[in-house]
């Protein structure tokens, strides 16, 4: 029960609920992220408990899926190998983090929020596909 059609369902499936998790936890309004940021002024912790629910069930779901010895929808598990540091993934995070810093969204929250799309988010996105390129480029 492995083909390509079920694996393509079963991951649109999951995006669907994490989109649902992320629109349902207030976490596609920027000015939250921004709000947890300001630690400064008028800090929003929001941001800290849905990050916490995400680890706990993340440590939950992690445990109850590989205690089944083989995914439901694969033959293996497909986890990294890499375990050292580097300055690419050293670096990638800084860039990733001042992104999600400057305008509020990460990637999921961002594309979650495309059905109510402003000028910002536009500029963002077309951002966040340049700079998927350039890394691309860069990897070669």
């Amino acid at each position: 029960m492995s083909t390509p059609a079920v694996k393509t369902a079963v991951g649109y499936i999951a995006g669907l609920l994490f989109g649902l998790g992320l629109a349902i936890s207030g976490m596609t309004d920027p000015a939250r992220v921004l709000g947890f940021l300001d630690i400064a002024g008028a800090w929003d912790p929001t941001l800290m408990f849905v990050l916490g629910a995400a680890v706990g069930t993340t440590f939950v779901g992690y445990r109850l899926v590989f205690a089944r010895g083989t995914p439901l929808f694969s033959a293996k598990f497909q986890l990294p190998t890499k375990q050292e540091l580097d300055a690419k993934l050293l670096g990638g995070a800084a860039l990733f983090g001042v992104g999600w810093g400057l305008s509020g969204y990460c990637p999921g929250p961002a594309i979650a929020s495309m059905g109510g799309l402003t000028l910002p988010l536009l500029a963002l996105l077309a951002a966040m596909v340049l700079g998927w390129f350039i890394a691309q480029r860069i990897a070669r």
